[in-house]
């Protein structure tokens, strides 16, 4: 049925049906864009590692792209401030979105209409990240925010302490998770070994042995490879097409199944319950008197900032040991968490003080075309990056590789207002918006005219 009409022959003589239509401009909150500009470009600082090195080398600097000098530098400034914390952003914004969607539409009459368009426009993201993980790259969070998407209608009512104290149990039940894994991780080294010692005593190890000792295995080929799977890893990403598609659709199988499972879909699940509730608390249109915020940035840095720090050094001083890993992952979460509400409460200062006007426009447009410029970040670092690009996988050190992050936000500050003035949306978000309504949106702003009001 086409949701911006009611056809029913019945309802002839009935009040008209409210339009359920694409938030208008004058509705946007722009502190919201501007924050979720922020978030995407901290973003990219992270995706890049995974864009252009080897896998393991994201959490690891010692698997590839130099783990001294400016390269360790660049890896363990990005682990105190953005490392997951930009993420963390975006998924609460995505929340923060879906409250939005859904109250709006009901406070102007939609009713259950507003489940029609809610879930359309999330099995839509759905496909998008199926396509942009195999077909593009591996890294997609499309995906997993449609898939954790769905489970948050139900939630759009809730109050805001409910929704913050829910996404901060889910978070909670990862820590439990990290524990449980690094003490199996544990047992396998412990049986793996015990496995050595008996060949090299002439015995045969034990079934448990050779089993412990052909998991542990691999499961360090995805943190510790070997350099001969390291350099194999390169070679699949400088190939052709075809060849990096294989690679890519494995680890997508299994990343977009048990491995989400496991843990993204807490992660994701976790995050969007708590923007939700963030959301109806004001934390981000700006609306807290300063010294709120301030306090933000003061517990937010100074409790976030040196936990990160303590984990970053740990795990480098045990040689980014798998199972050290894995324990420093139970404080992960407080850590990027308090780190992003500092982030949030700078954003919203620089948003109620106006100060640096010019750039927080360019950032909220950049935020209102997010998905476009997401993929735009796809799309300009696998012409770079991969063998059917300029083939520059591997080849760059970390440090260097922000070269090419600052320019790519010097060409998305610049072009996405030009974009704007002249268009209601960024390409993808038109997209999106016509599937999710099932109907051709308007494109450019003069011709709005006669569109019905959101």
């Amino acid at each position: 049925m086409d949701p911006r009409t009611d056809l029913s022959p019945a309802l002839e003589d009935s009040p008209p049906v409210p339009a359920i239509t694409p938030v208008a401009a004058r509705e946007r909150i722009p502190s919201i864009d501007v924050l979720r500009g922020v978030a995407l470009f901290g973003i990219l600082i992270m995706n890049i590692v995974y864009f252009a090195l080897p896998g393991a080398a994201y959490g690891d600097p010692t698997i590839a792209g130099g783990s001294t000098g400016a390269d360790y530098r660049t890896w363990f400034a990005c682990q105190l401030l953005f490392e997951g914390k930009m993420r963390t952003i975006f998924s609460m914004l995505f929340g923060a979105g879906v409250a939005l969607l859904t109250s709006r539409a009901e406070e102007r009459g939609a009713g259950a209409r507003i489940a029609d368009i809610y879930y359309r426009r999330t099995l839509w993201l759905i496909l998008f990240g199926v396509l942009h993980a195999y077909f593009l790259w591996g890294g997609d969070i499309l995906y997993g925010y449609g898939v954790a998407g769905l489970l948050l209608y139900p939630f759009r009512r809730q109050s805001a302490r409910f929704l913050t104290i829910a996404g901060l149990l889910v978070l909670a039940l990862l820590v439990p998770r990290s524990i449980l894994e690094a003490r199996h991780l544990d047992r396998l080294r412990a049986g793996s070994e015990a496995a050595a010692a008996a060949v090299a005593a002439g015995r045969t190890p034990t079934a448990e042995q050779e089993e412990a000792r052909d998991e542990l295995r691999e499961r360090l080929k995805e943190m510790k490879p070997s350099p001969a799977e390291v350099a194999r890893e390169i070679d699949d990403h400088r190939a052709g097409y075809v060849k990096s598609f294989v690679r890519r659709a494995r680890h997508v199988n299994e990343g977009e199944s048990s491995g989400f499972y496991n843990f993204g879909l807490f992660d994701v699940a976790g995050m969007m319950l708590l923007g939700m509730g963030l959301l109806k608390l004001g934390l981000f249109t700006a609306a807290r008197p300063p010294r709120f915020y301030a306090a933000l940035v003061l517990a937010g840095y100074g409790l976030g900032v040196p936990l990160n720090w303590w984990i970053a050094a740990r795990d480098a001083a045990s040689g980014f040991d798998p199972m050290v890993m894995y324990v420093d992952y139970s404080g992960y979460d407080i850590g990027r968490l308090l780190v992003a509400l500092g982030h949030i409460g700078v954003v919203m200062l620089v948003c109620r003080s106006g100060w640096l006007a010019s750039l927080t426009s360019r950032l909220a447009a950049v935020g209102q075309m997010a998905l476009t410029n997401y993929l735009m970040h796809t799309l300009i670092c696998v012409a770079l990056f991969e063998g059917y690009g300029l083939g520059l996988f591997g080849r760059l050190h970390r440090h260097q590789l922000m070269y090419v992050v600052v320019p790519i936000w010097i060409a998305q500050l610049a072009l996405s207002p030009v974009w704007l003035r002249r268009f209601r949306f960024g390409p993808m978000e038109w997209l999106w918006r016509s599937l999710t309504y099932w109907q051709r949106q308007p494109m450019r702003l003069a011709s709005t005219a006669g569109f019905p009001a959101p």
